[in-house]
């Protein structure tokens, strides 16, 4: 492919790409389905697309038009050039909003066209629940809908004119009337008018095939709308002119709670007559957590418009009054309305996985009856899965008769793979029989386009084949899509993948110990390539940094797939482009609680690297900051911070240490403590009489060496609870008694300089995994005797908790005690609500700003803590977001310019923008020191904030130095 590699760079301004990574990131949408492009190009503009199209027609390669790679049924991926207009056609060139009209390119992400709209009271109708990430082109090239079809219809019913390039360079623009169609293709439409009268199914969500009724008279001869729901197939899309709607002022959302689906589906028709905007359906099997909906066993989302509030509500309120539900819920505040609807939005990728774990996949995503015969064709469709031994929990656009589902398919053994095949065909037979249309939303691609002779008869899909052949006469648009199609059972994604597990460090307990198992949870939803963070969430930092897939959750583990596959990335776990995509990943954990279907990046990453350097030697950075906890304890053992602190003070010598260390050049190097937390302990004053429950501190390295004065404050914080306040032991094999206080005898001490607790974070973040394993026996020999009173153990340091409830137990999963720490870790304010419920906290009466920590957001949570700033008079949001840094990612050397765009985020703007008097919150070292060099404020622990509040209630005459 040298020659066309060669042919394309000359012919356009855009990027070409026939490299590895480029090509391993399109190899797959959010399908069944994987084919491996030649190359992938970027245009530039309209001549562009002209351009690729004339060389690869000449050199005969097909083209596949690529938008969010978010198609369920494998038409955004074929074995050609795929052109990616995310990069640069993804513009808003106008919006009017005196026609309500706009004019978008096709790589514009639809959240950026509703947020320009919105400035106007205007919307656009239709809106997936991956209105984040998909794109204007895609939604044409599927005739996309969402949740709000009821009220505003299809992609197709918002089209008003379409720039398109065919296959021969021809550019048309197509609207009503014939102007611009392709030559014969109003021949061939009033040659077949009474097949177009009576051939195509009456339905709110017919997408399956070309929607050549379109073309009708009384229809207008719409040429637009006929191509859209083409797939790329007939011509490339450059520009649309879309139809805008006013927004209602104010909306209410009614949860309407039935006994099980089947239920809530007899409803649903019954809504459309009061006029909603969405009548949205779902099973509580999809519900992670129920939290905030009524009782029942499934739901209802049937979202009202109106003037005012009141007339929204009112409107709903009449919906519950005709509604016959076991219970019922209306919300006007727009905060909670969000938070109910990720709940729906999340279904995508929660449905992904049974209840049992056991994965599902799509496949029979998105058919679509009509509405009153839903309730009646769950019911068949419940019966037909039962007779293949099959599992799936539909949800969907319930009031349109559009049901997704994923189902347990066994798609990697040949009789799995047959009864796909056996039950795809009779689902196929069933939904004809119920008046209904293979696809009601996201496309036939190669998922459906095999079986639309079942639902259109022959003689129609001949009619489709003569429409394609006017359009494209050289079969050079995604072929293999709705004619002539690709068997629904050939071009599995899951065939490539090796037939038995590789070996790994990690358990992958979620995923029966199979690095297969977890490569395969990404299924493409692409959550993660969201440009602005959504409220609290965290993932995908580096990609909103970067806008590249590369450094998206899903670039990567579609480039993990590609490693396990051995078809692209040759190589293996010594693969070059796979370390480059992971090179950016913060481990902020941010995927593992914000991807719907679970992705542990971070987890990932480390495996990787632990097998990638494994024999070889590693980067500076993987041993400066690495083995950070063995380099400070070396310090501490000989008193060496003051020295080290005052070279690290001199430019020059910090420069060459930096450079030695593999150490940004633009990064401080942190100041040590010139006196370890432990040290402190152990030198302190007799601790306040208690009589309450014991809880072990845990001291973090970063505690220990860099911020003792956390750990001073939630000494003073826990014992003012009435907490008894003990260190782990650090005697092997005699440990400590538990309960007599720090041992001072000589033998003791030299002992602990050997023996110390440790959580192996910095060891597992650079893929250090045999040394963490080392590191978290020993710990786990210290603990014994914590683990055998059945202690809680207090860990301050939010990525250190995170370390011991996650990596810990996947890292030694065969050690029980590895899961009874887990067990026993608690957050500092998870030990106050838990063991100290009565206390009340002193009154601290300030606003806070600055950032959750990401790792307890995707691991830890921050409920507790919510309730602790509450009880403290603490007010305000903290924001969510990744600070950057993310402990060695932000020092390690070509990292700064993306840990500071992290910041920039949401964690700099927020403390830019806080009131006189706030107090900067930052539980991590990292987002502490973040904002220390970035900001030049100063971030304070949880623990430090309240130690202050004691020390002003008590005038300062109890206990602690802090």
């Amino acid at each position: 492919m040298t020659e066309l590699a060669v042919a394309l760079r000359r012919a356009v301004r855009g990027e070409v790409g026939f490299d590895v990574t480029s090509r391993a990131l399109v190899t797959m949408d959010a399908s069944n389905y994987r084919r491996v492009p030649v190359g992938v190009v970027a245009p530039a503009d309209a001549d562009d697309v002209a351009a690729v199209l004339e060389v690869c027609r000449a050199h005969g390669v097909p083209v596949v038009a690529r938008g969010g790679g978010t198609s369920i049924a494998g038409q955004a991926t074929g074995t050609g050039v795929v052109l990616d207009f995310t990069r640069h056609m993804n513009g808003l060139l106008s919006i009017d909003p005196g026609t309500r009209t706009a004019v978008v390119q096709p790589g514009l992400v639809l959240d950026r066209l509703q947020e320009a709209a919105a400035s106007h009271g205007l919307r656009f109708g239709p809106d997936p629940s991956t209105h984040s990430r998909c794109t204007l082109g895609g939604m044409i090239g599927n005739n996309s809908c969402g949740s709000h079809s009821v009220a505003w219809g299809t992609t197709a019913d918002s089209v008003r004119e379409l720039s398109v390039v065919t296959a021969r360079g021809r550019r048309l623009r197509l609207g009503q009337g014939w102007a611009g169609a392709p030559a014969g293709l109003r021949e061939l439409a009033q040659g077949e008018l009474a097949r177009l009268r009576t051939g195509f199914p009456d339905l709110p969500r017919r997408i399956s095939g070309y929607a050549l009724d379109a073309l009708l008279p009384e229809k207008g001869a719409d040429v637009a709308r006929s191509f859209c729901g083409s797939e790329g197939t007939l011509g490339v899309l450059t520009e649309a002119v879309v139809r805008l709607v006013e927004a209602p002022r104010a909306r209410a959302l009614a949860v309407l709670a039935y006994g099980e689906e089947s239920a809530a589906a007899e409803a649903a028709a019954g809504l459309l007559a009061y006029g909603p905007l969405t009548v949205e359906g779902m099973a509580a099997d999809l519900v992670r957590s129920p939290a905030g909906l009524p009782k029942g066993g499934a739901w209802l989302f049937v979202e009202t418009g109106g003037e005012s509030a009141a007339e929204a509500h009112a409107r709903a309120q009449e919906i519950v009054r005709a509604a016959d539900v076991v219970d019922s819920l209306v919300v006007t505040d727009a905060a909670t309305q969000r938070v109910l609807w990720r709940i729906r939005e999340d279904a995508s990728g929660t449905a992904t996985r049974m209840p049992d774990g056991s994965e599902a996949w799509p496949g029979w995503e998105d058919c679509a009856v009509p509405p009153a015969r839903l309730g009646a064709y769950l019911r068949d469709f419940r019966a037909l899965l039962s007779a293949h031994g099959l599992r799936g929990t539909p949800y969907g656009h319930f009031g349109d008769g559009c049901i997704h589902v994923r189902i347990d398919f066994d798609l990697l053994t040949e009789a799995g793979i047959g009864r796909f095949r056996r039950f795809s065909e009779e689902l196929a037979d069933l939904v004809v029989e119920h008046g209904g249309s293979l696809s009601g939303e996201h496309g036939d691609g190669q998922a459906r386009a095999e079986l639309l002779p079942r639902m259109y008869g022959a003689e129609t899909v001949r009619l489709f084949e003569r429409a394609k052949a006017l359009w494209d006469p050289d079969d050079l648009l995604n072929p293999g899509m709705l004619v002539r199609p690709a068997p629904l059972d050939t071009n599995l994604r899951f065939s490539a993948l090796p037939a038995r597990p590789v070996d790994v460090a990690f358990g992958y307990p979620a995923d029966g110990g199979d690095f297969r198992a977890a490569v395969r949870r990404c299924v493409g939803v692409a959550k993660c390539r969201t440009t602005t963070a959504a409220g609290p969430e965290v993932m995908c930092p580096s990609f909103r940094a970067t806008g590249e897939e590369e450094h998206s959750t899903r670039g990567r583990a579609r480039l993990l797939h590609e490693m396990l596959a051995g078809e692209l990335v040759t190589d293996g776990w010594r693969s070059t482009e796979v370390r480059d995509a992971l090179d950016l990943c913060l481990s902020c954990k941010g995927c593992r609680s914000d991807c719907p279907v679970g992705v542990d990046m971070a987890t990932y990453k480390a495996e990787f690297l632990h097998h990638h350097y494994a024999g070889r030697r590693r980067p500076a950075a993987h041993h400066s900051m690495g083995r950070l906890p063995e380099w400070l304890h070396r310090v501490a053992r000989t008193r060496t911070a003051p020295l080290l602190n005052a070279l690290a003070s001199l430019r020059p010598l910090a420069t060459a240490g930096k450079r030695l260390g593999g150490i940004a050049p633009e990064r401080e190097i942190p100041r040590l403590a010139r006196r370890t937390f432990t040290s402190w302990w152990r030198a302190r004053r007799t601790a306040p009489e208690s009589t309450g429950e014991r809880v072990v501190l845990w001291p973090d390295t970063f505690t220990e060496h860099l911020s003792p004065s956390v750990g001073r404050a939630a000494v003073r914080v826990l014992e003012a609870a009435g907490l008894r306040v003990i260190l782990p032991p650090t005697l092997l094999p005699r440990a400590a008694a538990l309960g007599t206080g720090p041992a001072r005898s000589a033998a003791a001490l030299l002992t602990a300089r050997r023996a110390r607790v440790c959580c192996g974070l910095t060891y597992v973040s650079t893929g250090q995994l045999d040394r963490a394993r080392t590191v978290l026996r020993r710990t786990l020999d210290l603990m014994e005797p914590v683990l055998r009173a059945r202690l809680p153990v207090v860990v301050l340091e939010p990525s250190c908790a995170a370390a011991l409830r996650t990596d810990l137990p996947e890292l030694l999963p065969d050690d029980p005690r590895a899961a009874a720490l887990s067990r026993a870790v608690l957050t500092f304010a998870e030990a106050l609500e838990r063991h100290a419920p009565h206390w009340t906290p002193p009154a601290a009466d300030r606003p806070v700003a600055g950032q959750t920590h990401c790792h307890q957001h995707a691991v830890l949570g921050d409920t507790p803590d919510r309730r602790l700033r509450a009880a403290a008079g603490l007010t305000g949001e903290l924001a969510g977001g990744c600070c950057g840094l993310a402990g060695n990612f932000g020092f390690e050397k070509g990292h700064f310019e993306v840990s500071r765009a992290c910041a920039e985020e949401q964690l700099l703007p927020s403390v830019r923008e806080a009131p006189d008097r706030t107090v900067v919150l930052a539980d991590g070292f990292s987002c502490r020191t973040q904002l220390e060099q970035l900001a030049g404020v100063r971030g304070r622990h949880l623990a430090e904030v309240l130690a202050e509040a004691l020390e002003k209630e008590t005038g300062g005459t109890e206990g602690t130095e802090i």
